[in-house]
């Protein structure tokens, strides 16, 4: 290549097919492409696993009974012996210098063939010490060849399609070579590298395949982390700009009489929080764009509080409100509540005789009356209703209101773009509502960021006063276990309420309904005779779940065994006890929502985990349960042990740009690239005036998964 030639851009790179290199015949080119590599730049983009150390890497003759260790060695002999059945065993001896190394392998006859006399090897293993010799069995093997590098990358391999790190070691460094003439395109503005210490591409991509020391691949790693989280992060601001400039928002006057009553008449001073929220959102509402906001706060932060301020904010200019829950119960839930928050609250309306009008709010779901419905969608239309709250019944073709303003949704894993798409455009025909997104799944700020890009995020992260903390113990075995139903028996004698959750054990209904109802019948026979049970599962009718929950709300039963159709949109502060079954069969968010049903009154309340896991995440979770009442902290906890891959669900799907990043371990990075795609798309949207930027985030992040993004 002439060296004149402009440097490689990324495109540049996937252009060129991996055949291209030097040693690449059909049989390795048929693996690479097996591996997902089928372009210079995906194999540029297939970082190294690892990075060993060669000055501090352990010697044979150092290794002591149980150590865990990576040691290099060169094979001295390989054999293989059948044992009785067809099992076989082969056994390879490696050493360096006068020390040896047994290594066992068995049913892999295979690695006889592999692991030839001469070859230099790099095994991790544990050490064992078999009639006075070193072995490991069945340790992870790497063909690193003859790298003398002090520094020796260990890549990813597949044994199944013969792919061996040695091999993506020889292809990366013919491929480097073959680049050097030209060198990296850099698109990052250089203003951007300097504020932040970051080297550029062609060192970094240098220094992540063959670093001179492990300084300088941190440094590598640095940089090409930012590469990708800025890419992410550009195009989730590029559209949610785009949405921005496309819908014309509602220019609201935040500061008035009526929400300034409603602050003034609650029994309570806001949690700085919740001031910190309502100025947040505030600020949304008076810019004449769509305010596309997510509020996340943890079980009892006092969200409802937060939004119904917003809603107040557009009856208070002449618009309407609509709240939008993901259940009947929830909605009706949301309604009771909201209107005792609201009390005789009155509307400040000049045209009125006495000056004010009663604030009228309704709800909407497919259990209201045909009568009452037909009414309410006229009085709707007509703006004679303020507020009103229901569940996706509010987006149907039939309701039309008068001037929706702001659009409340609750628990938004349960919405998708379409749903909220639907809301926009129920809104003038010229403007778009205000849209406000509620979640009671702590979402470590990090992973919101990039999770829910297209919004921007408030978080609640301190409880109101009053609410009492809730003390979890784990029964992991039958004398613990026979301890809680005496609790439970206890919190019934003096007048209090239990819940007894049993886990869905397969997705049939069916097999969920026959675990509640063998649960169910076990206690009123066995643990707890005499006290009066309820029982709720998902094939209870609508009518029986509500004489059910009605008999639970007016404490005419002291124990309600259900399945986890509890746990959202139930509100008793009677009930003290919360008992999980199976617990480590349920995810840490799902836990900690099941938890915060109780404690929701002035008594002290208690959550009991019973199980006894047989994984190493499943005890960890229930001991995060019993640590830590926070949900944030616990978010952070699930990011931990799940990977960003589940938080991420669907989006990781066809999405190849988080390869080295990570939510958990770059978490200032996330932030970082942010603030810098913010400061970018502010004053080139389309990125006219950054066009290598642009180019990647198209060939990067195509549409499809760019969509993957925005997804809610």
């Amino acid at each position: 290549m002439p060296a004149s030639d402009p440097p490689l851009t990324l495109r540049d790179l996937q252009a060129i097919p991996i055949g291209r290199l030097r040693g690449v015949g059909e049989k390795k080119s048929a693996a690479l492409v097996a591996a997902e590599i089928s372009s210079v730049l995906d194999l540029l983009t297939h970082y190294p696993r690892r990075h060993l150390d060669r000055t501090r890497e352990a010697s044979i003759g150092e290794l002591r009974k149980g150590d865990e260790a990576t040691v290099f060695g060169e094979v001295r002999s390989s054999s293989t012996r059948q044992l009785k059945g067809r099992r076989t065993l082969t056994n390879v001896v490696i050493g360096d210098g006068d020390n040896q190394l047994s290594l066992t392998f068995f049913n892999q006859r295979w690695r006889e063939k592999q692991l030839t006399p001469g070859m230099t090897v790099l095994v991790h293993g544990k050490c064992e010490i078999y009639r006075g010799q070193r072995q490991m069995t069945g340790p992870i093997v790497d063909l690193v060849g003859n790298q003398t590098g002090r520094i020796v990358p260990v890549y990813p391999q597949s044994e199944k399609s013969g792919l061996l790190t040695r091999d993506v070691a020889a292809f990366v460094e013919e491929a480097l070579a073959r680049c050097r003439p030209r060198g990296f395109d850099d698109p990052v503005p250089e203003a951007v590298l300097k504020r932040f210490n970051l080297v550029d591409r062609a060192t970094a991509i240098y220094g992540i395949h063959q670093p001179e020391s492990m300084a300088q691949k941190d440094e590598a790693r640095r940089r090409l982390v930012f590469d990708e989280l800025l890419r992410v992060q550009l195009e989730l601001v590029r559209r949610k700009r785009r949405i921005e400039r496309a819908t014309a928002g509602i220019v609201h006057e935040t500061a008035g009489e009526l929400t300034d009553r409603f602050i003034e008449r609650l029994p309570f001073p806001l949690t700085n929080a919740q001031q910190r929220a309502i100025s947040e959102i505030a600020g949304d509402l008076s810019l004449g764009r769509p305010m596309h906001r997510l509020l996340q706060g943890d079980v009892g932060s006092g969200k409802t509080l937060v939004a119904v301020h917003a809603l107040l904010v557009a009856v208070q200019g002449g618009y309407q409100g609509a709240l939008m829950a993901p259940t009947e119960v929830l909605a009706e839930q949301h309604h009771a509540s909201v209107t005792a928050m609201l009390g005789d609250l009155s509307v400040p309306d000049p045209a009125t005789l006495m000056g004010d009008r009663p604030l009228r709010v309704d709800v909407l779901t497919n259990r209201v009356g045909a009568a009452d419905r037909r009414k309410i969608l006229a009085d709707l239309v007509q703006g004679k209703v303020d507020i009103v709250i229901g569940t996706h019944a509010l987006i149907q073709d039939k309701v039309e209101y008068a001037a929706l303003g702001v659009v409340v949704i609750d628990e938004q894993h349960r919405f998708g773009v379409e749903q909220r798409a639907a809301l926009r455009d129920k809104g003038d025909v010229v403007t778009a509502p205000d849209v406000l997104v509620m979640t009671a799944t702590p979402i470590p700020r990090t992973a919101a960021m990039t999770v829910y890009g297209d919004l921007d995020v408030s978080v609640l992260d301190e409880l109101p006063p009053g609410r009492t903390p809730i003390v979890t113990e784990w029964a992991r075995d039958d004398a613990a276990e026979d301890a809680v139903w005496d609790a439970v028996r206890a919190a019934a004698i003096e007048g209090r309420q239990a819940y007894v959750v049993c886990p869905l054990i397969d997705e049939s209904e069916a097999l969920d309904a026959r675990s509640a109802e063998d649960t169910y019948a076990a206690l009123q026979t066995a643990e707890l005779n005499g006290l009066r049970l309820g029982l709720l599962h998902g094939r209870v009718t609508a009518a029986d779940k509500d004489e059910v929950m009605g008999a639970f709300r007016r404490g005419e039963l002291d124990v309600l065994v259900a399945t986890t159709v509890i746990e959202v949109g139930v509100d008793v502060p009677n009930a003290t006890v919360m008992v999980i079954l199976d617990a480590d069969r349920f995810g840490i968010a799902q836990l900690h929502q099941l938890r915060g049903r109780v404690g929701r009154g002035e008594h002290a309340s208690r959550c009991y985990l019973v199980g006894d896991p047989t994984t190493s995440d499943g005890e960890s979770r229930l001991e995060a349960l019993v640590a830590s009442t926070d949900g944030f902290e616990l978010a952070e906890v699930d990011l931990e042990l799940r990977g960003e891959g589940t938080i991420m669900g669907e989006r990781q799907k066809g999405r190849n740009d988080l390869k080295l990043a990570s939510l958990r371990r770059d978490k200032e990075w996330v932030a970082t690239a942010r603030e810098v795609a913010i400061e970018i798309i502010d004053v080139d949207d389309e990125l006219a005036r950054h066009p290598g930027l642009a180019d990647e985030l198209d060939l990067v992040l195509g549409d499809e998964d760019a969509e993957y993004l925005m997804k809610d």
